[in-house]
């Protein structure tokens, strides 16, 4: 896999994404609600759904990517510093959201059948707007242009599906302590921080590269 990436940008990619996906959800307030009230088994039928459409959503966005990256060079360039500014802007966002994305488990509801619950995490996942947004601006950046581009594309969505599947089971398996904790503001307020940060230390890397 390492022969296909560029290993410096990996280190970033990884903890950028690791972050973005912890940070408080739709998905992930349903992964916490559901691992609470009917437990981590029937939790994983949801999270195979939202896994699909978070795949969907990956590799339509790549494919756009890839298209402009092999056609229209100078645009993919564009793109890139577009993306960049893009994730500074949610950098930005996520400083001033003063934990306003502090879970509201109330809200939630779900159908308990196997087919449903999946269904559910599809949707989720795929009639989300931002997450569009955030894969076309999240994966130019992490490019190397020296390098195939499908190979890595192809890492980078596996990476993706893998955390986004460790941030759903650590959700999933938070239980109580999990739910007070991102019911408080502050604690939000800081996971937020430390995201927004990542994004806008990404956008300035790029700006200098």
């Amino acid at each position: 896999m390492f022969d296909y990436i560029n290993i410096s940008i990996l280190a970033i990619f990884i903890p950028t994404f690791f972050f973005v996906s912890i940070t408080p959800g739709m998905c992930m307030t349903l992964s916490l609600s559901m691992g609470m009230s009917i437990g981590l088994k029937k939790t994983m039928y949801m999270m195979v759904g939202e896994l699909l459409g978070v795949g969907l959503v990956a590799t339509s966005s790549v494919i756009g990517v890839a298209t402009i990256m092999l056609s229209h060079p100078t645009i993919f360039l564009v793109l890139k510093y577009c993306g960049g500014a893009y994730l500074i802007y949610l950098g930005v966002t996520m400083w001033l959201s003063r934990g306003k994305m502090a879970l509201n488990l109330e809200s939630c509801s779900f159908n308990v059948s196997r087919r449903n619950l999946a269904i559910q995490g599809f949707v989720t996942a795929i009639a989300n707007p931002k997450g569009w947004a955030f894969f076309i601006a999240l994966l130019p950046p992490f490019i190397d242009e020296n390098l195939a581009y499908i190979p890595q594309l192809a890492v980078l969505i596996f990476l993706i599906l893998l955390l986004e599947f460790s941030c759903l089971i650590i959700y999933a398996t938070g239980g109580t302590t999990l739910r007070k904790l991102l019911q408080n503001s502050s604690n939000v307020k800081l996971l937020n921080k430390i995201a927004g940060s990542m994004m806008i230390g990404i956008g300035i890397w790029l700006a200098l590269t």
